[in-house]
């Protein structure tokens, strides 16, 4: 086909100075005619393809949780978005609680007081011991609100997760204290969400970790 295409280049470049502007015309038209061919063989990037920048996880739970606040009675469609909500705020607990620098940094804002001096004193005490965590978050398997309920203004929520990790803490000198690093782990936890439906603050909190 490419020699096809040679052939009728130099044919439309050899003819007379006076079709010039029809040359040009006809010239542009098959270099698209290659353009879209070159396409169709090679395909086209997706957009996805490099690394994602850390800060789109970042940014990405902050519009999660800046959402109007829900309505009380918490039908179906408020329930379905609290989930995705919930799984996002999981995961960066999760891997906040668990990374190496022992220090609560991204979830902060998705904690209540009682839950996050909590994880502080438990971070200060590997730290001490100097120990640090690896984990490899691989997914949920599955996330079901096990229970909703209005005391007095504030709507609680507690959520059954299924999720699977690969982690393992190491002490100082690098060797596992626990944990596998080549091992995915499945992990059941159920966690208790809190918001004020007084307030104008969309955040939801995790209050409580029952498991």
């Amino acid at each position: 086909m490419l020699v096809e295409i040679k052939q009728y280049t130099k044919y439309y470049l050899c003819m007379s100075n006076s079709f010039e502007y029809i040359d040009i015309i006809l010239l542009a038209m098959i270099a698209g005619f290659i353009f879209l061919r070159l396409r169709g063989i090679l395909g086209k990037r997706t957009g996805f393809e490099g690394k994602i920048s850390p800060e789109f996880g970042k940014n990405f739970v902050k519009n999660v949780t800046k959402k109007k606040p829900i309505n009380q009675n918490f039908g179906e469609e408020a329930q379905k978005e609290f989930l995705n909500g919930a799984k996002i705020a999981y995961e960066t607990i999760i891997t906040d609680f668990s990374d190496s620098d022992n220090k609560i940094t991204d979830s902060k804002p998705l904690l209540s007081k009682k839950i996050y001096d909590q994880f502080k004193d438990a971070l200060s005490e590997r730290d001490e011991k100097g120990h640090y965590a690896e984990i490899t978050f691989i997914g949920i398997n599955s996330a079901v609100i096990k229970e909703h309920k209005k005391v007095e203004n504030e709507l609680q929520v507690t959520v059954d997760f299924i999720s699977e990790l690969i982690t393992c803490v190491r002490d100082k000198n690098k060797e596992i204290i626990s944990g596998d690093p080549e091992k995915i782990k499945k992990v059941y936890d159920t966690w208790k969400f809190s918001k004020d439906i007084r307030s104008t603050n969309p955040n939801w909190l995790l209050i409580d970790t029952i498991t």
